[in-house]
C-alpha cells in the first residue's frame, strides 16, 4: 500500500490526476485545491462545471482549515454509521469553491494515509461519464476513462466498491438529507 500512495501522492503534486479506491466507489480524484486538475476532472466526465464534486479530507483538524465547523456538525457526524459528506456553506480559504463545498472524512486507511501524505484534500467523484452508472468493479472502468487518467492505484481491484455516501446539507441549524 505505501509504494501505491507514494505514486498517487507523487501525481497529485504535478496536478494529475488518479483513479483510486475510496471508502465508498472507484473515484477519480485530484488535488481539490488546483483549478486546472479540477477541470480535467469535469472534462473526463462531460460533466457539468457548476455540479459540486466531494473532496476527502482526513480529519477535522484540516477540515476546520477549511470551513467552519461546530461541534454539533462533529457529534452528527460521529453518530453516523455510514459514509456521510457533508456540505458546508461558510467556506474559509478555499478558492476553488465559491459558495459551498462537500466533504467527507473517509473511513478507509488508503485513503486516510493518502491524504495524510498529500497533505491537502483530494476530490472524490465517481468514475463515470455524467449520466452513467458508476462502475462498481476496476474493469468495469471505461477505457475512454482511463486513457485521460495520469495514474490509477493497483488496489482492491477485484473488490466490489458500489455503496456512494450519503450527502447532508447543512442550512443554518438543520441537517437536509439530499442522498440517503
Amino acid at each position: 500500500m505505501n509504494s501505491e500512495i507514494s505514486k498517487a501522492v507523487e501525481c497529485l503534486k504535478k496536478g494529475g490526476i488518479i483513479i483510486y479506491p475510496s471508502d465508498t466507489i472507484w473515484a477519480i480524484g485530484c488535488d481539490a485545491t488546483n483549478s486546472k486538475a479540477i477541470s480535467k476532472i469535469f472534462k473526463i466526465k462531460k460533466r457539468d462545471s457548476t455540479l459540486p464534486l466531494i473532496c476527502l479530507m482526513n480529519n477535522y483538524q484540516m477540515l476546520n482549515k477549511y470551513v467552519d465547523i461546530s461541534d454539533k456538525i462533529k457529534n452528527f457526524l460521529q453518530l453516523q454509521n455510514k459514509p456521510t459528506t457533508i456540505i458546508y456553506n461558510k467556506i474559509k480559504k478555499f478558492s476553488v469553491y465559491k459558495e459551498t463545498v462537500a466533504v467527507r472524512i473517509p473511513n478507509d486507511q488508503f485513503c486516510l494515509k493518502l491524504i495524510s501524505e498529500f497533505n491537502k484534500p483530494i476530490t472524490s467523484t465517481s468514475v463515470n461519464i455524467s449520466g452513467d452508472n458508476f462502475p462498481e468493479f476496476f474493469n468495469e472502468i471505461k477505457d475512454e476513462i482511463l486513457n485521460q487518467i495520469d495514474y490509477s492505484v493497483n488496489l482492491k481491484r477485484n473488490e466490489k466498491l458500489k455503496t456512494p455516501s450519503q450527502i447532508i446539507k447543512i442550512d443554518g441549524d438543520s441537517f437536509i438529507t439530499l442522498r440517503s
